[in-house]
């Protein structure tokens, strides 16, 4: 198949779409597949185009096997409202005039976040007649009204019009968890349409080793039980909780815990900012860091910390985060509620406790501290599960099983009218 796929993030970014679709999209074309990713040169989060890309009209490259379209968009940082809406709806237009002028593919894929690069592929599928496949990672408008990025009813109510809209256009909807598809089918979105293709990991890349003892060093974490959480520092993260465990730790003279924080997003400088404020030592934040470095960085931590805000909404969502750190046999501390707790437990691998509350996550993060033998039962309790039902590798082999029946779906279609 002859395959394009809309995305509005790609490596070298490294945050859950981009991996996600970087993942599925090389093993098609391992399969024999021609694929086309179109997506934006590479600034998230900081809003900074990375070092080796420019923000150029079109710039193409070939990325294992990939052929990769970046098109040029208004640049913003991951934090904000305005300019965010600017940088998606760019992007959207770049994409809806590229793809009228490209070769007609087979199928045409979009994913979400954001929004808008859905909606570019709705447009495309219907004026191109091109079977069209909406993945959905993040439910719209809930996801920004939930972490308060947008409060403007009439400007929500709006999205939400073009949010209905989106999901008829589109021929076949994936979505990662059942979660996410239990609550549109609570949109009025037909079961039928409906797909779930969870998150996985590359076994192959998620390997439990020794911790590389000059990183400790480096970081500052030798003879330390690190905590890590390993991701987007963003709005629906939720990490004050990290700050005030840290200080609540210290001023009961628990001296050998730290708090490694990985990653970048919207809040990464206003809480690293506080933490230096607060003389909070035990809070170490490493910034954005390149995708191969990922695993050592799991490597160096003794239990890993998965945590959203307390909101209704993200009861749907299984965190990628908790696939890798399974994957690399760490025990997890789990402040999620809803589908992610009911699949740490299958798993037998880690702790869960309420969101925002800090008192539990102390407790929590305690028990494993002073266990050290039930936290090595459960990472690799998790490791054995995740292997066995979320490699990558069979993932992605499902996905390309419904991109051929969409297609041949979608042609017996036209050929009836």
């Amino acid at each position: 198949m002859n395959i394009m796929f809309l995305s509005h993030y790609f490596p070298p970014e490294v945050n859950a779409p981009a991996t996600r679709t970087f993942e599925h999209c090389r093993r098609w074309v391992s399969a024999g597949h021609h694929v086309t990713v179109v997506t934006c040169a590479p600034n998230c989060p900081e809003g900074r185009v990375y070092e080796g890309y420019k923000n150029k009209l079109i710039q193409e490259e070939i990325v294992d096997g990939i052929r990769v379209v970046r098109l040029w968009t208004y640049i913003a940082a991951n934090k904000g409202t305005v300019r965010r809406i600017i940088n998606y709806l760019s992007f959207m237009v770049s994409a809806l005039f590229y793809g009228m002028r490209a070769p007609k593919p087979d199928i045409l894929l979009a994913t979400s976040p954001q929004f808008f690069c859905g909606l570019a592929g709705a447009v495309l599928g219907r004026i191109r007649c091109i079977p069209f496949l909406l993945e959905i990672r993040d439910i719209w408008p809930e996801s920004i009204t939930a972490v308060g990025a947008m409060r403007n009813k009439r400007l929500l109510r709006f999205l939400e019009r073009l949010e209905k809209k989106l999901y008829k256009l589109a021929d076949r909807i994936v979505t990662v968890g059942d979660g996410y598809r239990d609550q549109l089918i609570r949109k009025g979105v037909s079961e039928d349409k409906l797909f779930v293709i969870v998150n996985g990991i590359d076994p192959k890349v998620f390997v439990p080793v020794e911790p590389d003892q000059s990183l400790k060093d480096k970081l500052k974490l030798n003879h330390k039980y690190v905590c890590s959480y390993i991701g987007t520092i963003g709005m629906a993260s939720g990490l004050e909780i990290v700050l005030e465990a840290a200080a609540k730790l210290n001023n009961s003279g628990q001296t050998d815990i730290a708090f490694l924080l990985v990653g970048d997003g919207a809040d990464r400088e206003k809480l690293q900012k506080k933490a230096e404020d607060c003389h909070l030592r035990n809070v170490i934040f490493t910034g954005r860091q390149p995708k191969d470095r990922i695993p050592a960085l799991f490597a160096i931590s003794d239990v890993c910390l998965v945590h959203l805000i307390k909101q209704e909404l993200f009861k749907t969502v299984l965190p990628s985060k908790l696939f890798e750190a399974a994957g690399m046999g760490k025990p997890i501390l789990l402040g999620v509620e809803g589908e992610a707790v009911k699949m740490l437990q299958k798993w037998q691998a880690g702790i869960t406790f309420e969101p925002e509350n800090v008192e539990e996550f102390i407790k929590a993060l305690l028990e494993l501290y002073e266990d050290r033998h039930l936290g090595r039962q459960m990472g690799e309790s998790g490791r054995k599960y995740v292997i066995a039902h979320y490699n990558r590798d069979t993932l992605a082999q499902d996905y390309l099983t419904l991109l051929r029946f969409v297609k041949s779906t979608c042609r017996e279609k036209q050929n009836t009218r």
